[in-house]
């Protein structure tokens, strides 16, 4: 039976409703998803039933990855603990952007560069220039008709001729003088209609977009119709302004010139608000035209469709429109340093390009009260800079609210911001993982060093106690099981019942447990040799490693400036840099020592940072002595205080920051008498090296097994 379909029509089931038949199409069609910054595709239903893949559009792509916040953490964390707070590292985060996500810097530099783009690109010269060659279209099209015309009178013919060489250099002026002008060229007559009917088209398509190409070859009666649409307008602007406007005024408007508005308005709010700013964008294009070419286009504004009604209609309509929008900018001017001249209607329109940038830009400084990304017009900027660049957006958007409504920061009693508990194990563990690579030497083997550091297995089971936290050995105790089962005379195929006699458990190395003290120079001089935030880095990643790794032992965070303390994790990421001169080691080794006699029964571990030799010791009145450069009784009394924790038993191990030699001589000496170890690391070091410094104390003091 023959197919009698129309033509670019398919059978049901062919698989061609996109012309190609479906061996044509192959799987180059595209993958699906695409990632934050690629177009994700989405499923379509072919003709035939079958389904095919095309770019997605319509918004952020659904298959895209959710937003990554440890990155975010990791970097907001490193400016908390240089001193900022962690609603202003955010903000610095956002600004930056991820590795992955342009920042909003990156966003408002490429807004700038439109911007300079459009400046650069533009003139303000465009209708003056057409209305320059239609004139001298419309000229010389008369001088040839003049000199090919023998049947016209010699005198009309000379005074003619003379009109048309003598005419002003104003194109304005010379328009006007023309006006009346009894042409004799067709073409002639039609060029210099051309002109009033283009000034008439642009001035209003420099205040309602899309009016020029609407009103090309217009008629009388069209032109009545705008003067009307005007006329009207300025009344219901006027009425607005009184306050007597009603719903029904605005509906009659619409039903009466709506097809004159292109843009289109669901209330007086919408219409006033885009004719508002289209109005704005003219007058701001007029200020950033020369003097002479303002002057030239409001003489050559009264020619205007033949007359002057035009403009005073339009001066009442932006006149009613200021008055209700006096929040735009209606007086800034342009630099356009361009060759491409662009007319009332295209000048306009960059204009308001314009200042839609500058509102995006504006935007993306977050520089107001109440700044937050949910201010974003996100699809302005797909329009501008493309879609990843909305992509870009929408991703810090989703990372402010997350990083706002996941827990990782929160309001302390005196109404401070402060990481959370939960940010600060996060980025204890990213730490601590960065301090691992750095320990094994390669990527791929991270954690290799810290493997197994709760104990590790020896191979051996052994029945289940109360209290044992080993894992399980799980075929032994299903073995054992099935074997008291039959015993019992049970059948095993049947099932069994585990009892507690018949768990084993993994042996591991027994752990002795550590009371660990980590020392830290707070003085000035680690904040201005760089120390500071890669000692407060350290910290998170020591805590995290005894807190998770090492439950059993107790940590202790001591920071030594003029004076020591003991110090939570919270209070030492939030702690300043102060100039406050002093190195009170002798303090901080006398807290080290009250802590490690609170728990007689663990193996003291002493981890001391410093950049510089003590300059400052603890008076009997509690005060701080400070003293440069270091005197005897400084020395004296911080050396007796590390002999009293030398004797506790203590594993010693001092990291030297920086290459004085002083404090080399001095710090090498001090470890002698403690038979402790000294560790110069660099800045980028310092973490892996505390880490590992302290993993290699607590497997030498483990080393027995258990029974």
């Amino acid at each position: 039976m023959d197919d009698e379909r129309p033509a670019g029509e398919h059978p049901a089931g062919d698989g061609s409703a996109d012309g190609r038949s479906a061996d044509d199409r192959s799987v180059d069609d595209g993958p699906v998803g695409g990632g934050p910054h690629g177009a994700g595709r989405g499923p379509r239903r072919s003709g035939g039933g079958e389904t095919r893949y095309g770019r997605f559009a319509g918004g952020p792509d659904p298959l895209a990855p959710p937003v990554d916040l440890a990155e975010a953490l990791a970097s907001m964390a490193d400016d908390v603990m240089a001193g900022y707070g962690p609603d202003q590292a955010l903000r610095e985060y956002l600004r930056r952007g991820g590795e992955n996500t342009r920042g909003l810097d990156d966003l408002a530099g490429d807004i700038q560069r439109k911007r300079r783009s459009l400046l650069e690109r533009h003139g303000m010269g465009g209708t003056i220039d057409e209305v320059k060659r239609l004139l001298d279209e419309a000229v010389l099209a008369e001088r040839g008709q003049l000199a090919r015309d023998i049947t016209m009178d010699e005198t009309d013919r000379t005074f003619r001729e003379m009109q048309m060489e003598n005419l002003p250099e104003s194109p304005a002026a010379a328009v006007s003088e023309l006006r009346g002008y009894d042409w004799q060229s067709p073409q002639a007559r039609e060029a210099f209609g051309q002109i009033e009917d283009l000034l008439g088209r642009d001035m209003l398509d420099a205040r309602f977009q899309g009016m020029k190409q609407a009103l090309e070859n217009a008629t009388d009666e069209d032109r009545e119709r705008v003067r009307d649409m005007l006329s009207d307008l300025g009344d219901l602007l006027e009425k607005r302004e009184r306050g007597e406007d009603t719903d029904d005024d605005f509906a009659r408007f619409m039903d009466e010139h709506g097809d004159l508005l292109p843009e289109g308005a669901d209330n007086l709010d919408q219409l006033v608000d885009m004719l508002a700013r289209r109005s704005a964008a003219a007058q701001r294009m007029l200020a950033s035209m020369t003097e002479e070419q303002r002057a030239e286009l409001a003489a050559l504004s009264e020619q205007a469709f033949g007359s002057p009604d035009l403009q005073e209609q339009l001066d009442r309509v932006d006149r009613g429109l200021q008055g209700l929008r006096p929040d735009l900018d209606w007086s800034g001017g342009e630099q356009f340093e361009g060759d491409d001249g662009l007319g009332l209607g295209e000048g306009a329109g960059v204009l308001e390009e314009l200042a839609e940038l500058d509102r995006l830009a504006h935007q993306l400084s977050q520089a107001y009260p109440g700044a937050s990304l949910t201010d974003l017009d996100v699809d302005g900027l797909d329009r501008h800079l493309g879609r990843d660049a909305g992509v870009d957006a929408r991703t810090l958007q989703e990372i402010e609210d997350r990083m706002r409504e996941s827990g990782f920061m929160r309001r302390t009693a005196d109404g401070d911001l402060r990481l959370s508990p939960a940010a600060l194990r996060r980025l204890g563990k990213t730490l601590l993982r960065d301090a691992a690579t750095r320990l094994s030497g390669r990527a791929g083997q991270r954690d290799a060093r810290l493997a197994g550091v709760a104990g590790e297995q020896t191979g051996a089971t052994r029945s289940w106690e109360f209290g044992d936290t080993e894992p399980w050995d799980v075929g032994r105790t299903v073995g054992n099981a099935i074997m008291r089962t039959a015993a019992e005379g049970g059948d095993p195929t049947q099932g069994v019942r585990i009892r507690v006699d018949d768990v084993e458990v993994r042996q591991t190395e027994a752990r002795t447990r550590a009371a660990v003290a980590l020392l830290v120079d707070v003085s000035f001089s680690m904040a201005m040799e760089g120390w500071w935030l890669p000692m407060k880095r350290t910290a998170l990643a020591l805590h995290h490693l005894v807190r998770t790794r090492f439950r059993g032992d107790a940590l202790t965070l001591i920071t030594f400036g003029k004076l020591a303390r003991t110090t939570d994790l919270d209070g030492l990421v939030g702690l300043g840099a102060e100039y406050e001169p002093g190195t009170n080691l002798h303090h901080g080794l006398m807290l080290a020592g009250e802590f490690f006699r609170k728990h007689p029964t663990a193996q003291p571990v002493l981890l001391i940072v410093t950049d510089g030799e003590p300059t400052a010791y603890l008076t009997p009145r509690g005060e701080g002595a400070f003293s440069y450069p270091p005197d005897s009784i400084t020395v004296r009394k911080t050396i007796a205080e590390l002999d009293r924790v030398g004797r506790t038993g203590a594993t010693v191990t001092f990291f030297r920051l920086g290459d004085d030699r002083g404090l080399e001589r001095f710090v090498a000496a001090m470890a002698r008498r403690v038979r402790g170890t000294v560790v110069a690391p660099d800045q980028d070091d310092l973490g892996s090296a505390v880490v590992g410094e302290f993993m290699r104390t607590r497997r030498q003091g483990g080393d027995q097994r258990a029974g």
